[in-house]
């Protein structure tokens, strides 16, 4: 790599991660408790009791620059509000100093958090790309997916069946469902599949502020080379274009000309990784769940309690996205809180989704819980998650095939969470199918 490359890379991380790393590695050091959530392993690893200590200080907690917001009402407010938008890049004035380096460091690959990303653009951007693609998520679409679904949970479920030796759930189950279902959707070739997962693991830590550096290179690197392969990807599809999301997407860009080429790269690029990652965290972070509360894994297998309920009540007790920001356009007032031009508020999603005014008895998972789907975990607002109903589906379709053909799995050794922390999952998760050979009931 030129000398020039590295000292721009380094720039860019110095201004997008080092400084946040410096001032978040202050924070711990003076004790404040939203840095420790986002710098301290042991509180990554369970956040839980501190949401519970950062409620007690008030409905908005100062956290250096930004204010965290914990209450339910109060985060779903903050993100329907017109007077807040996504955080896409500085915010209100910036030193000539960091504009110099800023535009020496350039952009760097095209990733989830930078314009024109759906996630860092507001209207009109995002409206016109939204519209784009949302007729392949309405509830119509995806119910024609579930067949399809079903048939991929049934052969992942024979291949683990045959497998000798170890058996992951994470590598060999819930990441390889809802990658090849987007992939499928796509039009992307299902033989990249883990690939894909590979840099969508990337992609994901480049949603962390404070990244070490060698992360962020990690980072870049994965989002380079999704990148560089999307763009060749287009080439084929103008060449042989099908009846998917990407070849109307590619159409739209040749012919009506409503896109950019980075618009296009970013758009396609978010689909196919968002399309898997919280999928992937859903399922693991539930089957966690059963396996540690067998009463209510039975009360799924006996009928006495829905899939969809689960898989609500899994979302809401794990939110496989742990937070999101917004920055305000305006003084305003939003549920009765004052917050003026400029700040940043992070909606703490993980901490909303178990606000005792709302859930009963939060942090007990109850498969029966009649409002287990007033949860946050897929944002709210015009910034809800695109693939919501997607996400439902293919965990509802995979937690159900999984335990009726496996109904005494069961974990070998404590799951691996992922590193990540605005992302909620686990990496691996060694099982056993059967019961175990001391365990078989012997006949009365």
């Amino acid at each position: 790599m030129p000398i020039t490359d590295g000292l721009r890379r380094r720039v860019r991380w110095g201004l997008r991660h080092g400084l946040i790393k410096v001032a978040m590695n202050r924070g711990v050091k003076a004790g404040d408790l939203g840095a420790r959530l986002m710098m301290e392993r042991a509180l990554i690893e369970d956040p839980y009791e501190a949401f519970e200590t950062l409620r007690a200080k008030g409905r908005l907690v100062p956290n250096g620059i930004v204010v965290l917001a914990h209450d339910h009402d109060l985060c779903t407010a903050v993100l329907r509000s017109p007077d807040f938008g996504v955080v896409g890049g500085p915010s209100g004035p910036t030193p000539r100093a960091l504009r110099v380096l800023d535009r020496f460091a350039g952009p760097g690959p095209i990733g989830p958090i930078e314009p024109p990303s759906m996630l860092a653009v507001d209207a009109p951007d995002h409206t016109r790309f939204r519209k784009l693609v949302t007729r392949a998520f309405t509830a119509r679409a995806i119910a024609k997916l579930r067949t399809r679904t079903e048939e991929i949970a049934t052969e992942l479920l024979d291949g683990m069946a045959a497998k000798q030796g170890p058996i992951d759930l994470i590598d060999d189950y819930a990441s390889l469902l809802p990658a090849t279902v987007i992939a499928e959707m796509l039009g992307a070739p299902v033989s990249m599949r883990r690939q894909f997962l590979e840099w969508g693991a990337g992609g994901a830590m480049s949603l962390d502020a404070g990244l070490d550096y060698r992360d962020f290179v990690q980072s870049e690197k994965d989002l380079q080379a999704l990148d560089d392969w999307m763009r060749g990807h287009f080439a084929e599809i103008r060449r042989n274009p099908g009846q998917n999301i990407l070849s109307d997407l590619v159409t739209a860009r040749d012919e009506a000309d409503v896109l950019t080429d980075d618009e296009l790269a970013s758009i396609s690029i978010l689909l196919l990784a968002a399309g898997f990652e919280t999928t992937v965290n859903l399922i693991g972070n539930a089957v966690a769940l059963l396996t540690d509360h067998p009463d209510q894994l039975e009360l799924l297998q006996s009928g006495e309690a829905q899939w969809t309920t689960a898989v609500d009540e899994a979302l809401r007790l794990e939110s496989p996205v742990q937070r999101t920001a917004r920055v305000a356009h305006r003084d305003t007032e939003v549920a009765g809180e004052q917050v003026p031009a400029g700040k940043i508020v992070v909606t703490v999603l993980a901490a909303a989704n178990r606000d005792p005014k709302v859930f009963a008895d939060p942090a007990r998972f109850d498969v029966t819980r009649k409002n287990a789907g007033d949860h946050v975990a897929f944002s709210s607002g015009v910034h809800y998650c695109l693939g919501a109903g997607l996400a439902r589906m293919e965990a509802e379709v995979g937690l159900r095939a999984l335990f009726e053909r496996f109904p005494d799995l069961a974990l070998t050794a404590p799951p691996h969470r992922r590193p990540t922390r605005t992302l909620r999952g686990f990496d691996a998760m060694p099982v056993r199918l059967e019961k175990a050979d001391d365990q078989v009931e012997q006949p009365a």
